[in-house]
């Protein structure tokens, strides 16, 4: 049974509409992307935006920033000039005013994480990305740690890159767990496998809904490590299994007596095979009434055009940092590993949280 298509985004990508005036500006914008990003958040860690936001109606002069911000009047010009050309302030009578896209760079939580993300995690990472493409592994890693993927060593990251991957995937995650619960729950599972469940939030989620579930997270033991003293300092270890397994090794069959397996931002972090593979073995744990339950973003499932842009976006982390073979899907790669495990999708609904869309599958 194919899905019922609610809304696709390719809309947003099937015309060009841009005059040829407004292309070459576009072109401009990307040819100096590097700067453009540097330079807007240098200005908000510095202090700059603030100050002009406080300023609201009456605006600074670069005279005022320099004495406010303690920076060079050099220093500030070179950044309040390249702020007009981004579009981050208009000026008037000498005075600077912040605009709208300013402001949300200054207040937005969710821009405030993608930024730390991209700086923290990605940027130095990025200049890797063509050697990535070609050599099929994550070629900007090197720039984190000794690893073959990120997973191995997300625990142990230095700071702040630690914290800005742990923000970034706990943002949208957290923001779609409330709604995914009654979904999940629908028929009252009493017994839910969490794969790949991290640092165990979604398994506290399920424990805290539903006083009667029983749990079980696989991962990998770093994160295991993390969700244990989780569950013990809330007193909630009596109703948790947690299962040491690299999903990678397809030697390790998945543990049966579960009426749910669930995968939150999990699938994306593997290639299309890796995917099959993993879903294979779901198949093979599960009896004829189990049902997997797949909470993905999925760039095609997007009511903004900028939602698609940022999944885009991240499928080059994962090329340059993560893995080099997976990404953020769109929904029709997807379906054809799902299909070819075995399973069917019965049920999926959109607009879980910011961006999500579960998938809920059974056997055919």
């Amino acid at each position: 049974m194919q899905p019922e298509t609610k809304q696709q985004t390719e809309p947003f990508f099937s015309e060009d509409n841009l005059t040829a005036l407004e292309a070459i500006e576009k072109a401009q914008l990307i040819a100096f992307a590097p700067y453009v990003f540097q330079a807007t958040k240098t200005l908000r860690d510095t202090g700059i935006l603030k100050m002009v936001a406080e300023a609201r109606r009456t605006g600074l002069t670069q005279e005022v920033i320099v004495q406010q911000s303690g920076l060079s009047e050099y220093g500030v010009r070179v950044l309040l000039e390249a702020g007009l050309g981004i579009g981050l302030f208009i000026i008037r009578d000498g005075k600077y005013f912040i605009t709208k896209t300013a402001y949300f760079i200054l207040n937005d939580e969710m821009t405030r994480v993608n930024m730390d993300f991209s700086q923290d995690i990605c940027y130095k990472g990025a200049y890797e990305l063509e050697g990535s493409i070609r050599n099929g592994k994550p070629e900007g890693l090197q720039y984190l740690g000794p690893w073959e993927t990120i997973y191995e060593g997300l625990t142990i990251l230095d700071e702040p890159a630690k914290s800005s991957w742990y923000n970034f995937d706990h943002f949208y995650s957290d923001k779609a767990f409330p709604d995914a619960l009654p979904v999940v729950f629908e028929n009252k599972p009493k017994r839910i496998l969490d794969i790949g469940g991290n640092t165990g939030k979604w398994t506290l989620h399920c424990l805290q809904y539903n006083a009667d579930v029983e749990m079980a997270i696989m991962d990998l033991p770093g994160q295991l490590g993390i969700a244990r003293q989780q569950f013990e300092e809330k007193g909630l270890s009596h109703r948790v299994t947690l299962i040491e397994n690299n999903v990678l090794d397809e030697s390790k069959p998945f543990p049966k007596g579960f009426d749910v397996i669930w995968m939150s931002q999990f699938l994306d972090c593997f290639s299309e095979a890796e995917i099959t593979s993993i879903l294979k073995r779901c198949y093979e744990a599960l009896d004829e009434n189990g049902r997997v339950f797949i909470n993905e973003t999925f760039w095609d499932r997007q009511r903004f055009k900028a939602s698609a842009f940022s999944l885009q976006m991240t499928s080059l982390y994962f090329t340059t940092q993560a893995n080099g073979n997976s990404q953020m899907y769109h929904t029709a790669t997807f379906l054809k590993c799902i299909e070819a495990a075995g399973f069917e999708v019965v049920k999926q609904t959109d607009e879980i949280g910011i961006s999500h869309t579960i998938m809920e599958c059974r056997k055919k």
